[in-house]
């Protein structure tokens, strides 16, 4: 055999099993892609339209998707009245996100680049981008007004956890209505104890509008403390109300301000308890979970608040009555950041 045919031999031996190894790369991948799309107990999910204004009028929740399988962290749509059912993708990806009359926030990872950067998008009804807008950090709350005319989000600049204390943020609020925005909440003069109060350890975090589209409430820490201010967007103001007070959520009344509290005693990795505030009275209540809540409950209607809790594909809802009574109630597995729409 001449050293010409034993070098063509080794050449077509050498093709043959590169040949092998990606067609059963191929296989390998497809099969995983298959059990990703049919992940026994999963939900069910795929492509077609959502609407931030169902057309049909009937209540529903648009959410992040944490399932896995080829619309993970997509926004999707399911009906209200049966929230464990097929899910509806969107192929809009969020990492967080917050709806009301038919506008849309979504905090997204931008592709492409050595270093993750990220952005906030303002949605219209139909999930078109209206505005976008960079971000400093990574993303952890966003909020809509109950009118659509205004939207707020916060990401971490430092750090990576509301737990300890090595953290800094920055919130955003930006008017629909005049283009106005506002990139940090910190240039708003804060008035403490009756007196304005400026200090460079001041974070943001956690904006809840009222129906007026002008009132909003918030946390402030400092000095190491934590603080509900309520807001002012003409005045340009936010006044402190109360201590130990973290990610408030505003009632669809306006009554009251679900949150979390740091309650003495417990884990510095789990240190929150879910508690409920009445404007009128400024009277606390606790409600009826007993796990740490590191979230900004949304409310379902104005007697149940929707929180997430970590789960086996990132977070599952829960349910919980608002008024102190009842216990917590399973609503959705691999599920994040829900927007009750129409209800």
């Amino acid at each position: 055999m001449t050293l010409q045919r034993r070098i063509l031999i080794l050449v077509t031996a050498v093709v043959l099993l590169s040949a092998v190894g990606v067609i059963a790369v191929v296989r390998a991948s497809s099969r995983a892609d298959e059990k990703d799309r049919a992940r026994p107990g999963g939900p069910e999910v795929t492509r077609g339209e959502v609407s931030l204004t169902p057309a049909d009028g009937a209540p529903r929740i648009v959410l992040r998707n944490m399932a896995w399988g080829p619309h993970r962290d997509e926004l999707v749509t399911v009906p209200a009245a049966s929230p464990g059912g097929p899910r509806t993708a969107s192929g809009v990806s969020c990492l967080r996100f917050h709806s009301a009359a038919g506008t849309g926030v979504c905090l997204q990872a931008e592709k492409g680049g050595v270093q993750e950067q990220y952005r906030a998008v303002v949605l219209d009804a139909h999930l078109k981008v209206v505005s976008s807008h960079p971000l400093a950090g990574i993303p952890t709350r966003a909020r809509v007004s109950p009118g659509g005319h205004l939207a707020a989000w916060t990401v971490f600049v430092g750090g990576d956890s509301y737990a300890g204390t090595n953290f800094s943020t920055r919130t955003s609020l930006l008017d629909l209505r005049t283009g106005r925005y506002d990139a940090s909440l910190e240039d708003f003069t804060i008035v403490k104890d009756g007196k304005a109060y400026r200090n460079a350890d001041v974070n943001f975090w956690g904006v809840t509008f009222a129906a007026d589209e002008q009132t909003f409430y918030a946390t402030l820490a400092t000095g190491g403390q934590t603080y509900l201010v309520r807001g002012d967007l003409t005045a340009r103001t936010v006044t402190t109300l109360r201590e130990n007070l973290e990610c408030p959520s505003l009632s669809p009344d306006g009554t009251r301000l679900v949150f979390k509290k740091r309650v003495p005693g417990l884990s510095a990795d789990a240190p929150w308890r879910l508690y409920a505030l009445d404007l009128a009275t400024m009277k606390e209540t606790p409600l009826a979970e007993q796990r740490s809540v590191d979230d900004q409950v949304v409310w379902k209607d104005d007697r149940t608040v929707v929180y997430a809790l970590p789960g086996d594909f990132g977070a599952d809802l829960y349910a919980l009555p608002a008024d102190g009574t009842g216990t917590p109630a399973p609503l959705m597995t691999s599920a994040l950041a829900p927007a009750f729409l129409g209800s």
